[in-house]
């Protein structure tokens, strides 16, 4: 929990009795010592004996004690009802009516744990009201700059593009606590939590499990929706107490941001882009290991995904750079989802738009064929993709990576390899979707040049193919397609020459050729193994 969170709204007992006021009186605490931390919400003088009536609760109630009673029971009496009002504290001054508070007094308090404070030496009443008022209206006046200040770092987060999503985290971290947006019939839009505790380690309450926990306990405010009756209210945001409780600066932030968040909801579907980024965000914690497979499963029936014992398949889809734009997430989202209802099988599906990624799980039916369930998987993706107006004839098409279904503790690793193996597939020659299993030397190219050996494959290509690149750049009749083709068909010279639309002897003339430029067998198997490595690795180098 960062030191905001710490933040209190008003000033207590114990600091109004450091303050200059009060200290000059030579305060002794006679009872309830252990509750000076109570919030002093006002400062209330008087000597009626029926002071308790006149009372709201968190006051100090200063008195030279004229109404305190000269019996026992009446003693007790008058400190109990004003326990039952739940004042903060009573501040008795002496001399006027006692030298010393009397036993049954003390007592009573310590009973009621009343904070009892007796003042040795007289001081104006009216000097410690306004010292304290001054120091509670300073207080408040300090919340609301800091309430302020997080307002304005939420529409720096919008104005630099950002979304709801951003807004949520920078709450949740302001809070220290986790928080979570849930829709008008109270299901999870967006859980965020605050990104790590005091020593800088992981957050320790996952967003999602807390705001099940504890969604009944937390504090909710309602993000206005415009209208009236049911659309009243557009969103609830729930702030959650598991590090600390909801101070009264967090609801004033919340509620400022909860205005904000109105805006930014009203002008968008952002409802729908909420809930995908968050099964988004649970997919992804999940890919990397943040969640366990033990905790998965019910992190997943709150987002609404319930397969069963059933295997499930992670699937990944990859959308082009600049595809799709900010604003059209939410468009995509919803036709993804509504496409995806079509083949009958419980499916979770996220977004993430910083990757560009769009990543699911799918639950795998007993008896059900993989390959013609990942068909119907991939054309419902596509056709998502054409709803959204997203298919443009100048952009690739998006890419789609199936793995290897499994149960839980598999599914976080085949998310990653499919997420990995997406990125691998981009600029293969396309197809309605790619087996993750396939990709596996495509995928150790990638990584290679993610890991910043890209110019070990550049000197690789440029070894075993830099001859015939060189050739091509100045000739008429290039001959890398005809190397593709002949590697493509496994060496079958009659196919080959088929799928060039040329004869046999053009074939074996330009083969002949690529041979002497290489000055290698085309008919070597390892030869063969290393230009196709080559061709792969090509696609992974800055060199055209």
């Amino acid at each position: 929990m960062g030191p905001e969170a710490k933040i209190e709204a008003e000033i207590t007992v114990r600091r109004a009795l450091e303050l200059p006021a009060l200290r000059r009186g030579l305060p002794e605490v006679l009872a309830g010592g252990d509750r000076l931390d109570r919030t002093v919400r006002w400062v209330h003088a008087g000597e009626v004996p029926h002071i308790a009536s006149l009372l709201k609760g968190g006051e100090l109630l200063l008195t030279t004690g004229l109404g305190l009673g000269t019996r026992p029971s009446e003693q007790r009496a008058f400190i109990r009802k004003l326990a039952d009002r739940e004042i903060a504290a009573l501040v008795v001054e002496l001399g006027s009516r006692f030298e010393s508070l009397p036993s049954a007094l003390v007592e009573a308090a310590r009973d009621c744990g009343l904070p009892l404070i007796q003042l040795h030496r007289e001081v104006p009443y009216v000097t410690v009201t306004e010292a304290i008022h001054t120091e509670i209206i300073n207080s408040h006046y300090a919340l609301l700059r800091r309430a302020d200040e997080i307002l304005r770092r939420c529409t720096d987060v919008l104005l630099r593009g950002g979304g709801a999503p951003e807004v949520l985290r920078l709450l949740a971290v302001f809070t220290g606590n986790p928080l979570c947006l849930e829709a008008p019939d109270g299901s999870p839009l967006y859980a965020a939590g605050p990104e790590s505790d005091d020593d800088g380690g992981p957050a320790d309450a996952d967003p999602l499990l807390a705001w099940e926990g504890l969604r009944d306990t937390g504090v909710r405010i309602d993000v206005p929706g415009g209208g009236h009756g049911p659309d009243a209210v557009r969103a609830r945001l729930v702030l959650l107490p598991v590090n600390s409780p909801v101070a009264p600066v967090h609801r004033i932030a919340a509620e400022r941001a909860a205005d904000l968040l109105a805006v930014v909801m009203l002008q968008s579907r952002q409802e729908e882009v909420l809930a995908a980024r968050g099964r988004g965000d649970f997919l992804a914690d999940l890919a990397e290991g943040r969640i366990s497979a033990a905790e998965a499963p019910a992190q997943a029936r709150l987002l609404g995904f319930r397969p069963g014992a059933e295997p499930v398949l992670p699937v990944v889809m990859r959308l082009p750079a600049g595809l799709p734009t900010p604003g059209s997430w939410a468009l995509l989202a919803q036709a993804l989802r509504e496409e995806l209802a079509a083949p009958g099988v419980p499916v979770l599906l996220g977004v993430r738009p910083v990757e560009g990624r769009v990543p699911l799980l799918v639950a795998l039916r007993a008896g059900q064929d993989r390959a013609a369930l990942a068909d119907r998987i991939a054309e419902a993706l596509r056709a998502g993709v054409v709803r959204a107006g997203l298919d443009r004839p100048t952009a690739h098409r998006p890419v789609v990576v199936v793995g290897a279904p499994g149960d839980w503790a598999a599914a976080g690793p085949g998310l990653r390899h499919a997420a990995e193996a997406a990125a691998a597939a981009q600029g293969l020659p396309e197809q309605p979707w790619y087996d993750a299993r396939r990709l596996d030397i495509e995928l150790l190219l990638w990584r290679m040049r993610e890991h910043g050996e890209q110019g070990v494959l550049s000197d690789f290509v440029e070894r075993a193919i830099g001859p015939l690149l060189v050739h091509d750049r100045g000739a008429r009749q290039p001959l890398l397609p005809t190397l593709e083709a002949y590697l493509a068909s496994a060496g079958r010279k009659a196919e080959t020459a088929r799928d060039l639309n040329v004869n046999r002897q053009t074939l074996y003339d330009r083969l002949a050729r690529i041979a002497q430029l290489l000055g290698t067998d085309l008919d070597d198997p390892q030869t063969v193994l290393g230009l196709r490595l080559a061709l792969r690795a090509r696609r992974h180098t800055d060199k055209p």
